[in-house]
């Protein structure tokens, strides 16, 4: 029986602040690649977005961070990982991906060294990493000037993405309506989320501000910390509004 490709997930994002659903996607993806056959998924990545990121009621990063280690304590496969958070300016998803990948290939390098002379059967395969996301995320490779083609390109076809959609998304419609995305269909992975769960960062924070519960959309700990902080108020909601995002401006695509 042939080996199975090593995978690494690997999930950019606001995590602003974290919910269950976050941490959700990585179990329902985990399993889904193992039923393929072909993966063994050995790992999970979290990585929060630079401050820089510019998306209204974005708190530091220093907190995003430190939330998601707090969601993450009772996980044994995924971790937090802070460098892309602690850019001084936003940076592409594909370059995060292949920093990552980077550390991922350097892992596995002596590994696969050591197996090299022995017989084919006690090979490794050379591991890879793929971007997890909502099905949604999809969606924003058509927002003319957020992506370059070429991020595109390498994101989609080097790496690959694994997409959780729920409801009544239809991301295979995204994937019809890109010619790169379509080019590299083998390498975008659907995954059907069946127990619907419509859980939002957007309406915890909205929560969070009127002074509502939150209980069981967010691990205990992540409560505490954001009260202990006095994290999503009124004020803090207000931070970057009318602010253009940074994947827009960097690119010169905006005055």
């Amino acid at each position: 029986m042939a080996a199975r490709i090593p995978l690494v997930l690997l999930a950019c994002g606001s995590f602003n602040p974290i919910t269950n659903q976050h941490m959700r996607l990585f179990e329902l993806a985990r399993d889904h690649m193992h039923l393929t056959g072909q993966y063994q998924v050995v790992g999970g990545i979290i990585s929060p977005v630079s401050d820089a990121y510019g998306k209204q009621g974005l708190v530091s990063a220093k907190h995003r961070v430190a939330m998601v280690k707090m969601a993450l304590q009772s996980s044994d496969w995924v971790t937090v990982d802070d460098w892309e958070s602690r850019q001084p300016d936003w940076t592409e998803t594909v370059v995060t991906m292949r920093y990552h990948y980077g550390r991922v290939a350097k892992q596995y390098q002596p590994r696969m060294e050591a197996l090299s002379s022995q017989p084919a059967k006690s090979a490794l395969c050379a591991p890879q990493l793929k971007l997890l996301c909502g099905a949604d995320f999809l969606d924003t490779f058509h927002v003319p000037g957020l992506w370059r083609d070429e991020d595109v390109e390498e994101v989609a076809g080097r790496f690959g993405l694994v997409c959780v959609t729920r409801g009544g998304q239809q991301p295979d419609q995204a994937v019809h309506e890109s010619d790169v995305l379509s080019r590299h269909r083998s390498n975008i992975h659907l995954v059907r989320e069946w127990v619907r769960n419509e859980t939002s960062a957007t309406e915890v924070r909205r929560a969070l501000r009127r002074g509502l519960s939150v209980k069981y959309l967010l691990p205990d700990d992540v409560i505490d910390y954001i009260r202990e902080h006095g994290l999503y108020t009124h004020n803090s909601e207000l931070k970057n509004k009318g602010a253009k995002l940074r994947p827009l401006t960097k690119q010169g695509l905006l005055d």
